[in-house]
């Protein structure tokens, strides 16, 4: 367990916090690239700041202070134009570097005054990279935006989807170093909700942590499978400071304040044999519900059974009253490295992870189970013959609600009938003749 005052090291993101200071020095996700097909400006709520991010009539993104300097009105509700956003209310116009570089009436009335040049709010840094808008709330010089493998990789179908989750970051984050959960929650409790089955899946019998430039990797073996298997030898990624690295798929969990949490997936499925040469014209994104028409948890989906574990341990988990146990080495690990890094840029060190070499920055590969399985060609009919992989290619197990044009992308890519899914996943060694 950990102390409060330790506690709040670990959950408070504000910019006056340590954490919230940390966290600044890395690049975030906030928004799919697609979302603006059909919008030109979108509220955002980051680290607890109110922000606004737009694309102007040039394609140029810009994330600034939702509230303009002149009476504070909304700039989410602004006019985008050829450079910058126009405050709907007096017409006061910014451009991405926050800079007013336009006031109608005092322009008209008063031009030698040239009081725009006076005039500037907040603003952040922006890129695009893999379908993503990222942003960077750090000290300058900001490092530089990761270039991992997997946004290069061709011929796939890749989707983005974003949640907002009503609990903090780091408990979160701590499921991407938490092996054990996979068989109880999305086996075998997810097995027993959809079918009253109550036999057990294979369990865990030994687990490994290592740390690494980019985060951490977890090993496992269970019952079905041995030290041969990527899972042992591999692992999965925990991906500091807070994302997860499953292969064919990125999840980050970006702070939105300190009790909510901007749940960004990025997933890239290879399309069969025959439907290649594929180009995606542009990366879908949408947005993963946590509740039904009743208003009942999702509880059908792998991420979903996790937004409701997260939100179940509170709004900012009390870890002053956790017992831990051999399962949670991992979680031990990930929160002892956190506290040293904190201590070590508070005295002037670089934090873990940063890229600063442009050379050093290009297809960054991480440690990746079952890689030739995710970028081998495989024909629909090799793909019809192992299980586990047609379930993932004819649906979307990770998150409830993917809207039914996406699902028909999907399927138009890939060639394969879509399909609901049922809420049952099986071990990835179940069928180790198919899986």
């Amino acid at each position: 367990m950990l102390s409060e005052e330790k506690n709040r090291l670990l959950t408070r993101v504000g910019a006056d916090q340590p954490m919230g200071q940390y966290l600044r020095r890395y690049w975030m996700p906030i928004a799919g690239m697609t979302e603006f097909d059909s919008r030109s400006t979108k509220p955002i709520r980051l680290m607890g700041e109110d922000l606004v991010l737009y694309k102007d009539l040039s394609g140029t993104f810009g994330l600034i202070d939702r509230r303009c300097a002149h009476r504070r009105a909304d700039l989410s509700h602004g006019m985008v134009e050829q450079s910058g956003l126009r405050c709907n209310y007096h017409g006061w116009c910014f451009n991405e570097v926050g800079k007013c570089i336009q006031q109608p009436f005092e322009d008209t009335v008063a031009p030698q005054r040239k009081g725009r040049d006076r005039v500037a709010i907040k603003s952040y840094p922006v890129q695009t990279l893999g379908g993503l808008v990222w942003a960077y709330l750090g000290p300058q010089p900001a490092p530089l935006l990761p270039d991992w493998e997997a946004f290069s990789w061709p011929n796939g179908f890749s989707q983005i989807v974003v949640s907002e989750v009503p609990c903090n970051w780091f408990q979160c984050q701590e499921n991407s170093i938490d092996p054990v959960h996979f068989e109880w929650m999305h086996e075998n409790w997810g097995k027993r909700l959809r079918t009253g089955d109550m036999q057990l899946g294979p369990t865990h019998l030994r687990l490994d942590f290592k740390e690494f430039e980019h985060g951490f990797t977890y090993h496992r073996t269970k019952q079905d499978s041995d030290v041969r298997d990527d899972a042992w030898t591999i692992g999965r990624v925990c991906l500091w400071p807070n994302g997860f690295f499953l292969g064919e798929h990125f999840e980050w969990r970006v702070p939105i304040d300190d009790e909510n949490t901007l749940s960004i997936t990025w997933k890239y499925i290879r399309v069969p044999q025959e439907r290649q040469p594929y180009v995606q014209a542009g990366i879908p994104t949408w947005q993963g519900p946590l509740y039904d028409a009743q208003g009942r948890w999702i509880d059908t989906h792998v991420m979903n059974q996790d937004f409701l574990a997260w939100v179940g341990q509170g709004r900012i988990a009390d870890r002053s009253l956790e017992q831990l146990g051999a399962s949670d080495r991992g979680v031990v690990a990930m929160r002892r490295r956190f506290f040293d890094e904190l201590d070590a840029v508070a005295a002037g060190a670089e934090p873990k992870g940063l890229i600063r070499d442009p050379a050093g920055n290009r297809a960054l590969r991480l440690p990746m189970m079952d890689r030739e399985q995710v970028l081998n060609d495989f024909s629909s009919a090799q793909i019809k013959a192992r299980p586990r992989m047609w379930l993932m290619y004819t649906t979307y197990v990770f998150q409830a609600g993917q809207p039914e044009a996406v699902r028909q992308q999907m399927a138009q890519a890939l060639g394969l009938e879509a399909r609901d899914y049922d809420g049952i996943i099986a071990s990835r060694n179940a069928n180790p003749a198919k899986a």
